[in-house]
């Protein structure tokens, strides 16, 4: 297809019929794929409008129009979508949605990508590129207003997991994910949209479990409980947590499970032993370090427990 002359209405008349067969196929309603013919004859409609002399050059406009293309679609579709379900199936729109979203920036990133190539390249100070203002538009119009309600839900379901419930995995990994990719390189939404939030509901949950099994169990069942609880919480990070969470969710497990109540097992632990009470306040960080087990579980207590605290040293000097 060569050159030709393209007057607005005529030009924008044949992009949004392309517009509206795309958002047909990212529905999943009945609609041919597009052939390459059909491609290129887009893409050459656009190029043509960008290249044309002033007052013909459409390169702005189409610019506009790309952004708005992304509003109409979010606001007539996306967004309702979203909002009008609960719980889990929210949660699964929100991924489809995100999901379908992408596949959009991909093929209307392509048919405009003359405008990524000089035009937004020419402007970029003042104008972002192609694929972040599609990702902006969701961001702005469909995370901003449902990320709470997202995360209320996810919350829900690592809590029902907690208490011994099975739940779908790979769709908190999704959802998950959705916080770490919206951040577009940063991790800001993730960690001040979400794992703030789970970081103080870890806390909540095993500061109540805590209280419980400090008085029902013995000083050995209430480490092994934590042990496991710390085991399970390092397998939640490998299964749909980003890796970063890591380190501060096992902290704070070791935290309200074993610093909060050092005091509390130390006496247990004399009681029910009979012998030296050889821990001390003062073996906190070592006792949080090592998770307490690692130390006094699977070995002795020696007749004078300083012994035994300085071997706990030497062996921790020497990992």
């Amino acid at each position: 297809m060569g050159y030709q002359f393209i007057e607005w209405d005529q030009g924008w008349d044949y992009i949004q019929k392309g517009i509206t067969k795309l958002k047909r196929i990212v529905q999943g309603l009945p609609e041919p794929q597009f052939n390459s013919e059909e491609y290129m004859r887009l893409y050459t409609t656009i190029y043509n409008m960008c290249s044309q002399k002033h007052p013909h050059n459409y390169s702005r406009q189409l610019y506009d129009k790309y952004r708005e293309t992304f509003e109409e679609y979010i606001t007539s579709t996306v967004l309702p979508s979203v909002i009008e379900k609960h719980g889990e199936c929210m949660l699964q729109e929100f991924v489809k949605c995100w999901e379908n979203h992408k596949i959009m920036i991909r093929w209307l990133s392509r048919f405009f990508s003359f405008l990524d190539d000089y035009y937004i390249a020419q402007n970029h100070a003042s104008h972002p590129g192609l694929n972040e203002v599609g990702l902006n538009c969701f961001r702005n119009m469909v995370y901003q207003k449902v990320n709470a309600n997202v995360r209320f839900s996810v919350l829900v379901l690592i809590g029902k997991e907690r208490e011994g419930e099975q739940i779908d995995r790979a769709l908190l990994k999704n959802v998950i994910d959705i916080f770490v990719e919206i951040g577009m390189g940063h991790m800001d939404a993730y960690e001040n949209d979400f794992e703030g939030y789970m970081l103080i509901d870890t806390r909540d949950y095993y500061s109540h479990k805590a209280s419980r099994w400090i008085w029902e169990d013995t000083y050995t069942n209430y480490m092994l409980k934590a042990e496991e609880c710390l085991r399970r919480e390092r397998d939640r990070v490998s299964q749909y947590l980003h890796p970063s969470s890591e380190k501060k969710l096992v902290e704070n497990v070791k935290h309200w499970l074993v610093v909060v109540n050092v005091t509390q097992l130390i006496e247990k632990k004399h009681s029910e032993s009979g012998c030296s009470a050889w821990l001390t306040v003062d073996n906190v960080e070592e006792l949080s370090r090592k998770f307490i087990a690692n130390v006094i579980l699977e070995q002795e207590v020696p007749a004078q427990g300083s012994t035994l605290v300085q071997q706990a040293e030497d062996a921790a000097m020497q990992e």
